[in-house]
């Protein structure tokens, strides 16, 4: 089957009732997904593994309570390139922060901004040391780091509408 064609057919109502339950419950049987969608479970089956060939469904994953994993620090920084960085700097950003265990999630924003990141540090001395090493590096061109430690978590991994 070609996944390329597939990716561009809408999805339909069933499979968004599948997405929507497998957004609440990753780990739900096809038996019981079968019964919640209105299908037997083969054809179920069958739509979910459908659904991840063509990148809807990405992969499974659990939710995890980073501040009892690993205790410190979650922050919400916002990054400004140099008006003349380019392109090059955009890549030797981005590589940086794919390689940068503390940082776990990186968004091209529009705005004032360029980049917004979702960070876990040990502590504020650990997020100095990190973004001032990324400051000094001339191939990033980081014009502005502007940090916002996370006070309390009030809604978190929220499902999609």
């Amino acid at each position: 089957m070609d996944t390329k064609a597939d990716s561009n057919h809408p999805l339909d109502r069933i499979d968004e009732a599948i997405i929507d339950v497998l957004r609440h419950d990753g780990r739900i049987t096809f038996e019981k997904l079968s019964t919640l969608v209105h299908l037997t479970p083969r054809p179920c089956l069958e739509r979910v593994r459908k659904l991840e060939r063509r990148g809807v469904i990405r992969g499974y994953g659990a939710i995890i309570d980073l501040q009892k994993v690993s205790p410190g620090l979650s922050l919400l920084v916002l990054v400004a390139l140099s008006n003349q960085s380019g392109r090059a700097a955009q890549k030797a950003f981005e590589a940086t922060m794919r390689s940068c265990p503390e940082v776990y999630e990186c968004h091209l924003i529009s705005g004032h901004f360029d980049y917004s990141l979702r960070m876990r540090c040990r502590d504020m001395e650990h997020y100095r040391v990190l973004t001032e090493h990324w400051m000094n590096d001339d191939a990033l061109h980081i014009d502005k780091l502007v940090a916002h430690p996370e006070l309390a978590a009030v809604k978190s991994m929220a499902p999609l509408p």
